[in-house]
């Protein structure tokens, strides 16, 4: 079982610990890698968790709750962190700015797992750089008629509905808007899959005159890049709780390992190079879980916007999640580049967490940015 001793902590009441110890016995329960397609997997977890109960959190947008989360079901299961991460990202615009249909079409759905949702927003020339977007949404009469592709996204063949931005205008970042489409819309198509090192379910979407009434509109014409910018400043701070939850996975692995693993008679514990590491990692651990749960507790205490500190949340606990599972591989020495070792799957499931909702360089971007002014 992992380490807990964090919940006290003056960032938590006392129904947030309550639901650490739930989500944490649940998860270890019932998340596990297995030889399910990442398909099946996401799927089947989006239904599991929310006939739980755990997918309620993303109708309140509870930031440290949706961060516990997170944190837990990263620890068991990568699959299992990516089907709750997009249950939220797919709703989280409409939640923050839908109209209150929007919220009973959809949030029901993504709530009790029933459907399964998609954040469209990156394309091959604008990814960290929302401005550049290409995509159209021409205004027709009652209707918008979206032209364009969006590629690296996330729940591609599988979402129920895509949250879908789109260039409504040509003024830059001022002239994108956001609507919601339903996966079985005329004219959306799946053109590729994307296979990566850490799999899944991610592709390439296509639309060719799709067409969808004025309704799917979120929030107003020209509010699209304000919307994203809302959506990822709460979810690039749960980023850092997946990261903090693999990283402590890795850590738990490593101490149970090198307290085993005996070396010219000795265990592997008892060598102060290897001390010195788990020292590291977790002082790592613990100071990239403060800057996680500030930008939570911030968010949660009615801050309008926690750009700064979700960007060093972010950034911090992935790279340290990227540094704790190094050094987890090394320490484990030949299994540890074994295929079907915890730490190997790690290695690899926490690579993306740098690049994907603002690379760590994009990141530094912000942090810097926000401390000149």
């Amino acid at each position: 079982m992992p380490d807990r001793s964090y919940l006290s902590w003056p960032f938590f009441e006392a129904d947030h610990r309550a639901f650490a110890e739930r989500i944490g016995e649940w998860s270890g329960a019932h998340c596990r890698a297995d030889e399910r397609s990442e398909y099946e997997a996401v799927a089947a977890y989006a239904r599991e968790l929310g006939s739980a109960g755990f997918l309620e959190s993303l109708r309140t947008l509870d930031v440290r709750t949706i961060c516990l989360t997170r944190e837990a079901l990263a620890y068991n299961d990568a699959l299992a962190d990516f089907a709750f991460a997009m249950q939220g990202l797919g709703s989280a615009p409409v939640s923050l700015f839908g109209t209150d249909g929007q919220r009973a079409s959809l949030l029901d759905g993504i709530v009790a797992g029933t459907t399964i949702g998609a954040f469209a927003l990156s394309e091959r020339e604008a990814g960290s750089d929302v401005a550049a977007t290409a995509t159209t949404a021409r205004r027709d009469g009652g209707t918008y008629v979206i032209d364009g592709e969006k590629t690296w996204i996330s729940n591609a063949g599988i979402a129920g509905s895509y949250i879908v931005f789109a260039r409504t205008s040509p003024d830059g970042a001022k002239g994108l808007s956001a609507f919601v489409v339903p996966a079985n819309t005329a004219g959306l198509s799946i053109t590729k899959q994307i296979e990566t090192i850490s799999p899944h379910p991610l592709g390439t979407l296509r639309f060719e005159n799709v067409v969808v009434p004025a309704a799917s509109l979120i929030g107003g014409e020209g509010q699209g890049f304000k919307i994203a910018m809302a959506t990822l400043d709460v979810f690039r701070a749960t980023v850092g709780a997946a990261a903090l939850g693999f990283a402590r996975r890795a850590l738990d692995e490593t101490i149970r390992h090198v307290r085993e693993r005996k070396l010219f008679g000795e265990p592997l514990a008892s060598m102060q190079l290897t001390q010195a590491a788990i020292a590291e990692m977790a002082t790592r651990i613990d100071a990239a879980a403060l800057l996680v749960y500030r930008a939570a507790w911030t968010k949660d205490r009615g801050a309008e916007r926690i750009t700064r500190e979700a960007a060093m949340a972010k950034w911090n606990a992935t790279e340290t999640a990227a540094y704790v599972a190094d050094r987890a591989v090394q320490l484990f020495g030949g299994r540890g580049v074994t295929r079907g070792e915890i730490v190997e799957r790690i290695y690899r499931d926490v690579r993306a967490l740098r690049i994907y909702e603002g690379a760590s360089e994009i990141q530094q971007v912000v942090i810097a940015r926000s401390v000149l002014g």
